[in-house]
């Protein structure tokens, strides 16, 4: 028997490392590189291999369009994944499949904040993967699939399908599960007829409420292309474009996007401008008309987000303190919904101002109400729904952050000590941070092991959701006001003004 875990897939055999009491095995390709002649096409199948493929390390980072460095590129085998098992030798182990997408602009899977060892050592197997992103992934080409990045989820969920067991885990009992763009993964995922079957439950935390028609993907992949030099915005003219070059040239279009408010709306005030299209085909519709509307059924869902969910954004922007009353009445125009929501929002909060309705109407427009909704349509699908909203200021910056955008991730995870858990509850975690930190994975476990979240799940005539805090409850849905203000409406997809 090796020294190092062995195990051997439907393609092959991989050696992994053991680690912190686990087996964990890296940058497994569960499709080909998506470069040449596969480039903008979906993903096809992993070839086999001869031998033992040594998998102690992980993958090649996608191309990411985000205004940081991540080094010189590591090659283009970017579609793999990562196991960890607490026993490679076990059976039917409960399955956590994690879509590491922010922003739909990147997916970095080896990021310490996704360290599976917490969630491993209590019995779970836990899959991470990378998917494309960014132009690679999203931008909408008349002569290539759209939304290429779902595509390659739903292919690393087959292989899990395919996979799984051998490492120990159940393929019967898959959770898939995201924050903020993987969350919108999730979301889009629970709807779309190729991933039926390939996993039991979803957690999705920080739903966002971006979709785009086909009228604008169009304009903005012809903007794109237009100042890329490229003859036309097709996969055939920006093959021969760097991934990286690409990816670097988007990061800069969505840096001045905020210009372009009068010519695309709504889009512009997101900070992305490539996310995914309601095509008609490979995504139909929206999850919340699709579910609402009794075309795809209800799973079992553990599905929240923040309190605060914009204040990230406004404090690494800078932006806190300065908001405007033109900044607030841009906010109600573009994102509030129509065609009563402004006046809505300022007879719900009378007090506010120009910097508590930003926030509001972003926090709300972008994450809150579309995970609020998501609850509400899966179950009257016919699924259960657990709500939970976090409510635990953190401590760094004097509380500057509050509950911010992507607090609860490093706090599920276990990984408090990770750069980014660091970054936003400080580099000694307090006793609070600890305790929240333990009930949410609790809550995690629980809920991929047996469906149940530990709470009251959702229903219509209470709306019960669990406010996690210093001391947690499980009360009424806590924002009443923005919740009546968005009855009748559902995120729906950014078009042409």
């Amino acid at each position: 028997m090796p020294e190092q875990p062995w195990v051997r897939t439907a393609e092959g055999a991989v050696q992994g490392r053991r680690r912190q009491g686990h087996a964990v095995f890296r940058g497994i390709p569960y499709a080909q590189p998506p470069v040449g002649a596969l480039r903008f096409a979906a993903p096809a199948p992993p070839h086999r291999w001869e031998g033992t493929r040594q998998a102690a390390e992980f993958g090649p980072v996608v191309p990411l369009s985000l205004p940081v460095d991540t080094g010189p590129p590591q090659g283009t085998d970017w579609l793999t994944l990562n196991v960890a098992t607490p026993d490679p030798g076990a059976a039917r182990l409960p399955v956590l499949v994690w879509i590491p997408v922010g922003g739909y602009v990147s997916a970095v899977s080896s990021d310490p904040m996704y360290d599976p060892a917490a969630l491993a050592e209590a019995g779970l197997v836990v899959v991470t993967i990378n998917c494309r992103v960014g132009v690679e992934g999203f931008a909408f080409l008349d002569d290539a699939p759209p939304n290429r990045g779902f595509l390659d989820q739903i292919a690393a969920l087959e292989w899990v399908q395919r996979n799984i067991a051998a490492f120990g885990g159940d393929p019967g009992q898959v959770t898939v599960a995201g924050q903020s763009a993987g969350a919108g993964s999730v979301a889009a995922l629970l709807t779309m007829k190729p991933a039926r079957g390939l996993f039991r439950r979803a957690i999705a935390h920080s739903v966002p409420g971006l979709h785009s028609t086909p009228a604008l993907a169009r304009q903005v992949t012809a903007a794109l292309a237009d100042r890329l030099g490229a003859a036309t915005p097709t996969a055939a003219a920006l093959r021969d474009i760097d991934p990286w070059h690409l990816a670097a040239e988007l990061t800069s279009f969505n840096a001045g996007l905020h210009a372009l408010r009068e010519s695309w709306g709504g889009l512009t005030q997101t900070g992305t401008a490539l996310c995914p299209v309601v095509d008609g085909e490979v995504l139909p519709e929206t999850p919340w008309t699709a579910l609402t509307g009794a075309r795809a059924n209800g799973t079992e869902l553990l599905v929240g987000h923040t309190r605060d969910e914009f204040r990230l954004f406004s404090v690494m922007s800078g932006r806190q303190g300065t908001f405007t009353e033109q900044d607030a009445r841009t906010a109600l125009e573009l994102l509030a919904p129509q065609p009563h929501g402004a006046q809505a929002y300022r007879a719900a909060f009378p007090q506010a101002g120009p910097e508590e309705l930003v926030e509001t109407v972003y926090s709300d427009a972008l994450f809150r109400m579309p995970s609020q909704k998501l609850a509400e349509a899966n179950a009257a699908a016919g699924g259960t729904s657990y709500l939970f909203e976090l409510c635990w200021t953190a401590p760094v910056l004097g509380g500057a952050l509050g509950s911010c955008h992507s607090l609860d991730v490093p706090l599920a995870f276990g990984t408090l000590d990770s750069p980014v858990g660091a970054q936003l509850i400080g580099d000694e975690p307090t006793s609070e941070a600890i305790a929240l930190a333990h009930e949410l994975r609790e809550a995690w476990i629980r809920f991929v092991t047996t469906g149940d979240a530990g709470w009251a799940r959702h229903r219509p005539d209470q709306r019960l959701t669990r406010v996690l805090d210093a001391e947690s409850e499980t009360l009424p849905y806590p924002e009443q006001a923005s919740r009546r203000i968005w009855e009748g409406h559902f995120p729906t997809p950014f078009d042409l003004p």
